[in-house]
């Protein structure tokens, strides 16, 4: 039986078990999953926050990273600036990137999310004001949200991956991780 682990990634953590040259201060996933044998299927940045899905079956790990599957993954993101209608339609048509134009993605401005606080905080500016999109995507170009709201006028200041397909982050904290059946449709 295949394993599947949800993780909620804390900021500042390297999607892997090492760190390659072992010079990075940032820790790796090893500080917060002691399970052998389980790998991320996709990946986080390490200034991105949010679920993780890590499982030890290499097909698994393809049907839920390869972009050719298509399964949704849902971001909460705050932007700076005041995010309006048009930028939401712009995301949810498409946009165009230096690497050719984006799956069409379901976007939705939102009140702010009841999130746990980030370490470090976000950058302030007292002159800029900020907003929450919630954006779902799927395809998962590197950087590809980040890219997304710059793109529209609206930088990332925070990026939380909530869902991936039906798995949530709902009552993981950060650092906290839950092992979940997998649905026998998925291997």
């Amino acid at each position: 039986m295949p394993r599947l682990i949800l993780l909620n990634k804390p900021y500042g953590v390297l999607c892997q078990f090492t760190d390659p040259g072992g010079t990075s201060a940032h820790a790796t996933l090893a500080d917060h999953v002691d399970v052998p044998g389980v790998y991320p299927a996709g990946r986080l940045d390490t200034d991105s926050e949010g679920l993780l899905v890590l499982t030890d079956d290499g097909r698994l790990q393809a049907r839920i990273a390869d972009p050719r599957y298509k399964l949704e993954k849902t971001y909460l993101v705050q932007v700076e600036g005041l995010a309006d209608e048009a930028a939401l339609e712009a995301l949810r048509r498409g946009v165009r990137l230096k690497d050719g134009v984006t799956r069409p993605a379901k976007a939705r401005l939102i009140d702010d999310p009841a999130l746990w606080p980030r370490d470090p905080p976000i950058r302030v500016r007292k002159s800029v004001p900020d907003s929450w999109i919630e954006l779902t995507i799927s395809e998962g170009r590197n950087r590809q949200v980040r890219r997304m709201t710059a793109a529209v006028g609206h930088p990332t200041l925070r990026l939380v991956r909530w869902q991936v397909g039906e798995w949530t982050l709902e009552g993981l904290a950060p650092g906290e991780w839950r092992e979940v059946k997998v649905p026998s449709s998925r291997t």
